[in-house]
C-alpha cells in the first residue's frame, strides 16, 4: 500500500488532520492508521458521560462513516505501526508495509501502568480507550469498593461518576494535593472539598507500594505508611506514556514524546507529529518544551501541519485550553499557570461559580473558571496578549474581563 499522506493515530489529532487537509484542498491520497477497531471517536467522554451511561458510543464518533468515504480518506482500523524507515519513507505495520510521501504521527499515548507488586492482578483498570471503559463497566456491577490511583482529571472525573452511580470511592494522590500538575493550590483545595462532600475519601501524599490480591484478583491497596485499604477493583489514572517508540528507534529526536519545531516537524524528513505525543517549545509556557494532552492542542497542531503540507506555512501559536466536568461543576481553563507568581480570586467559591486568575510578573497567563463561562471566554485575549491588569480590577467580579481587553 502507498499513500501521499499517512496519519498514524485515530484520535482527535488524526481525525482533525485528515479533515483539515481536505478542507485546505489537498487532493492526494490519505490514510489514517489506528490500532483500535473503531473509527475516530471522542476521548473526553470516556471518563464522564460514557462511563456514566449517559452517552452511547455512536454519538461519540467524531465524524459519521460517510464523511470519510466522501472525502476519500481510507481508515485502516486494527493497524499498529511497528517500525519506521525514514529514509525509504516506509512503515512496517500489522497490516503489512505501507509507503508514504509525508507522515503525520498522531499516536497519542498509552495509559501509564503501575509497576508495584500486584500490578498485574485482574480488576486493575485504565481509562484511555473505549475497550478500557467497556471492561470497567462490565466489572462494576452492584455497588463496590473502588480505589482510584491518581488525582488528575481522569481520576477525579471517574471518582465523580462512580460516586454518583453508588460506588464507594477512595482516591490516592502521591503529591500533596489533587490537580497539582495543572492548577494552583486554591483550586485543588476546592475540588478536594467538593469530592469529600460527595463521599469520596481522598488521601494525598499517598504512595502505593502494593496491590494485594486473592486468587489472582484485587483485594486491596497498601500504602507506604503501612495502611491497607480493601478494594474490589482499582482504576489507575497516573498519566500516559507517549506512543512514539517507532519514531525514536528510527532516529527522531525526543524523550518525553517526540520533539517537533514550531511547524510540528520532527527531526526526520517528511515526518510531522501532533497532539499528546509532540514535545514542543510552547510560547504560553515561557518557551519551555512541553507536551500538552488536550483536544485543543491536537486540533490546532493539525491545522499547522495542514498549512505546511499545502504550502501555506504558519508557526504553531495557539492559547492552550482545557475542561473538566465533575458533578455539576464545569471547570474551564485558559492558558498555562506554570510559573505563576500571583493568584487573584474572582467571585466566591461558596457560590460554586468563580475564577482564579494567574499572573506572572503582573501579566495574565492563565485562568481557571468554575461555572464561570463568561470569564473563560473573555479571558482568552488577556492570556493571548499577556495583558497587565491591576489586581484590584481583576478581583472585581462585577466588572467583565472584556473591560480589560487591549484597545
Amino acid at each position: 500500500m502507498q499513500f501521499d499522506v499517512v496519519i498514524v493515530g485515530g484520535g482527535h489529532g488524526g481525525a482533525a488532520q485528515a479533515a483539515q487537509l481536505r478542507q485546505r484542498g489537498f487532493a492526494g491520497s490519505i490514510a489514517i492508521l489506528t490500532a483500535e477497531p473503531e473509527l475516530p471517536y471522542e476521548r473526553p467522554p470516556l471518563s464522564k458521560e460514557y462511563l456514566a451511561g449517559e452517552k452511547d458510543f455512536a454519538r461519540m464518533l467524531l465524524r459519521p462513516p460517510a464523511f470519510w468515504a466522501e472525502r476519500q480518506v481510507e481508515i485502516l482500523t486494527g493497524t499498529r505501526v511497528t517500525a519506521v524507515d525514514a529514509a525509504a519513507h516506509r512503515l512496517e505495520t500489522s497490516a503489512g508495509p505501507i509507503a508514504y510521501g509525508q507522515l503525520v504521527w498522531a499516536g497519542g499515548g498509552d495509559a501509564r501502568r503501575l509497576n508495584c507488586a500486584g500490578h498485574d492482578l485482574a480488576d486493575i483498570h485504565a481509562i484511555r480507550t473505549r475497550a478500557d471503559v467497556d471492561a470497567l463497566i462490565a466489572a462494576l456491577g452492584e455497588p463496590r469498593n473502588v480505589i482510584v490511583i491518581g488525582g488528575g482529571y481522569i481520576g477525579l472525573e471517574s471518582a465523580a461518576v462512580l460516586t454518583k452511580l453508588g460506588h464507594h470511592v477512595t482516591l490516592f494522590e502521591a503529591l500533596d494535593r489533587v490537580l497539582a500538575r495543572v492548577a494552583g493550590p486554591d483550586l485543588s483545595r476546592f475540588y478536594e472539598a467538593e469530592h469529600r462532600a460527595h463521599g469520596v475519601v481522598i488521601e494525598t501524599g499517598a504512595h502505593v507500594t502494593e496491590i494485594t490480591g486473592a486468587n489472582g484478583r484485587v483485594a486491596g491497596v497498601r500504602l507506604a505508611d503501612g495502611r491497607h485499604f480493601a478494594a474490589d477493583l482499582v482504576i489507575v489514572g497516573i498519566g500516559i506514556v507517549p506512543a512514539v517508540q517507532p519514531l525514536l528507534e528510527a532516529g527522531a529526536k525526543g524523550g518525553n514524546g517526540v520533539w517537533v519545531d514550531d511547524h510540528c516537524r520532527t527531526s526526520l524528513p517528511d515526518i510531522f507529529a501532533i497532539g499528546d505525543c509532540a514535545c514542543h517549545a510552547n510560547p504560553f509556557a515561557g518557551g519551555a518544551e512541553i507536551r500538552l494532552e488536550s483536544v485543543q492542542n491536537a486540533a490546532d497542531m493539525a491545522i499547522t501541519v495542514a498549512r505546511a503540507i499545502t504550502g501555506d506555512p504558519a508557526p504553531y501559536r495557539a492559547v492552550p485550553w482545557f475542561w473538566s466536568n465533575q458533578y455539576d461543576l464545569r471547570l474551564q481553563t485558559m492558558g498555562l499557570s506554570l510559573g505563576h507568581d500571583q493568584t487573584v480570586l474572582r467571585g466566591d467559591p461558596a457560590t460554586r461559580s468563580f475564577s482564579l486568575v494567574y499572573l506572572k510578573q503582573g501579566k495574565v497567563i492563565a485562568l481557571d473558571c468554575v461555572n464561570a463561562a463568561r470569564d473563560y471566554v473573555q479571558g482568552k485575549a488577556l492570556v493571548e496578549q499577556g495583558v497587565v491588569v491591576p489586581v484590584d480590577a481583576l478581583a472585581d467580579a462585577a466588572t467583565p474581563l472584556k473591560a480589560h481587553h487591549p484597545a
